[in-house]
């Protein structure tokens, strides 16, 4: 049996810096999150077909590993005759439709699983362009950096030298904010505030230093805005004290 770890993400800060051909452009420092992961484990047995257990709750179309399998099958043709005696199977620790990666982060961990047992390995670079067609974040798992800022359309990723921090993490219950309508809602009523000299050298920071500098979660994260615009349930919430991941809806804080 082969396995691998799936880390959850957080956005120390996330700075929408344009829009393009229906897509935003963006600047994110992601933090791995080293105690939250999911686990992907390849399990032997006899098998028609790819076989995915641990997420019953999407179909098998619509899910980030069985994409990844999908485009890993041309540089790796034997991968289909491979899952004819392992079936992936995946514990799922990382909440959905929370900010933290966890679909993308199961997409890069698996893409780098596959990569490792292949005789004739793709470089990073060229597993991550492969990852960047199955969702934004997945280069960056794909990367597994500790720490990276993120630009483009989430396919520059750039490694940033410091250890993860010790977060704390708040996923509320029964709130979660769906990427894409939090990003539409963004674009109806947010775009029009771009202001790119307003997070000038952010990049350059370490994120303690940005945490405690900036201190405003809405300053912090361009998407806050916007998943309080579309999910207004979130302002119901004690947050005082915590910074928003992604496009939410969890929220984090350093420990001690």
């Amino acid at each position: 049996m082969y396995n691998i770890k799936a880390h959850a993400k957080v956005n120390i800060f996330l700075k929408i810096t344009g829009y393009e051909k229906g897509y935003h452009t963006l600047l994110s420092r992601f933090m791995r999150v080293e105690d939250l992961y999911d686990t992907i484990a390849l399990v032997p047995g006899e098998f028609n077909t790819f076989t995915l257990e641990g997420c019953e709750d999407i179909s098998l179309e619509s899910n980030t590993i069985y994409k990844a399998y999908q485009v890993l099958l041309a540089p790796f043709p034997k991968l289909e005759s491979f899952f004819k005696n392992y079936k992936v199977v995946v514990t799922k620790r990382i909440p959905s439709q929370a900010g933290l990666g966890g679909g993308s982060s199961d997409a890069g961990a698996f893409l780098r699983l596959i990569n490792s047992l292949s005789q004739n390995p793709l470089s990073t670079e060229a597993l991550a362009k492969l990852g960047s067609t199955i969702g934004a974040d997945v280069p960056f798992f794909v990367y597994n950096y500790p720490s990276a800022n993120v630009k483009g359309f989430g396919e520059i990723v750039e490694p940033f030298n410091e250890k993860p921090l010790k977060l704390e993490l708040f996923t509320p219950e029964n709130i979660g904010c769906d990427t894409a309508k939090v990003y539409q809602t963004y674009n109806k009523y947010l775009l029009r505030t771009l202001d790119l000299s307003s997070f000038f050298g952010w990049e350059q920071m370490d994120s303690v230093t940005l945490l405690n500098l900036i201190n405003d979660p809405i300053v912090l994260n361009d998407l806050y805005p916007a998943a309080l615009a579309a999910y207004s349930e979130l302002e119901n919430l004690d947050t005082k004290g915590w910074f928003f991941s992604g496009s939410g809806s969890t929220f984090f804080r350093v420990k001690g």
